[in-house]
């Protein structure tokens, strides 16, 4: 079995297996290490990825295995439980890896807000991106639950896919100018705290505030982004004020030959564009090794 590779990609959605094509066309030895979580297994459909919009999010990791595997990359079902410079890279089965380049597409996980109903109801009809999913809920009464600087404008932007949307901002109060646009816009806003979400016959039903429920067919809730960045602050990747591993334009952190791409550096990111910024770390990560390539061989001509 072999376990020496140009690049292990830690990481095996749709940012991982986009790097992976990319490097396995490059005629590079690529495994791909999958721990089997993703974050979007929950939804029932993928939205706004072009030619996949609609497809199943693990219908999709099964085609994009099945295309990398196809240039020779390997998948390899386990969990990394470490990394070191070098790099040397354990599993949690037992098998150690080592790898000229390292890149980290672990994305993120959601922390949500401590309201009973809620985690039940998570990925189907309470989500947090109206991109992702406020298509398929048009024109139906729709909940926003946010507090903070993020809450109004959250509001306003699924105020785009309904005329019914209500706020759900909880004790903290907003700003008069944030009142002001959310008037203008015909959202209401119930504040005070959200004690429950209400689900009936398999469906969300509405949202419990001060003991009364307002009535909602869904929701778009603002969870707390949480990087699953342990293995490159382990690795001393420097980290941004904000908590994110800092990386520049082309997905490179502050430690050589260690690369991130995808919602792990970019809470922002939506399939397509981590695929997309993963694919241009990937073209990074092997130019880098063919300036290394040619070096050595100088070396060895000297």
């Amino acid at each position: 079995m072999n376990n020496d590779y140009d690049v292990v990609i830690v990481g095996g959605g749709a940012a991982g297996l986009s790097a992976a094509l990319l490097l396995g066309r490059a005629r590079r030895r690529v495994a791909v290490v999958d721990a089997g979580e993703p974050r979007n297994a929950p939804a029932a459909a993928l939205h706004g990825y072009l030619s996949r919009d609609g497809m199943a999010p693990l219908g999709l990791l099964a085609e994009g295995r099945r295309e990398v595997a196809g240039y020779g990359v390997e998948i390899v079902e386990d969990t990394v439980v470490a990394a070191e410079p070098g790099f040397t890279v354990r599993l949690a089965g037992g098998r150690v890896l080592t790898a000229r380049q390292l890149l980290v597409t672990t994305g993120l996980r959601d922390e949500l807000p401590d309201i009973p109903g809620l985690a039940q109801r998570w990925g189907t009809d309470a989500v947090a991106c109206p991109y992702c999913h406020g298509y398929e809920v048009r024109d139906q009464p729709l909940g926003v639950v946010a507090s903070g600087d993020v809450a109004a404008m959250k509001a306003l932007l699924v105020r785009n896919w309904s005329a019914d949307v209500v706020l759900f901002p909880g004790t903290e109060p907003l700003a008069p100018a944030d009142l002001d646009r959310l008037a203008a816009r015909d959202i209401r806003v119930v504040p005070g705290e959200v004690t429950r979400v209400v689900a009936g016959n398999g469906r969300l039903t509405g949202v419990e505030v001060a003991g009364q429920v307002v009535p909602r067919t869904a929701l778009f809730v603002q969870p707390d982004f949480v990087p699953a960045d342990g293995l490159l602050t382990g690795l001393g990747c420097e980290v941004t004020e904000q908590g994110w591993v800092r990386v520049d334009h082309a997905g490179a952190t502050s430690v050589p030959g260690v690369w991130a791409a995808g919602n792990v550096v970019d809470p922002m990111a939506q399939l397509i564009t981590a695929a997309g910024a993963a694919s241009r770390t990937a073209g990074m990560i092997n130019h880098e090794l063919v300036l290394a390539d040619a070096e050595q061989a100088v070396a060895a001509a000297a």
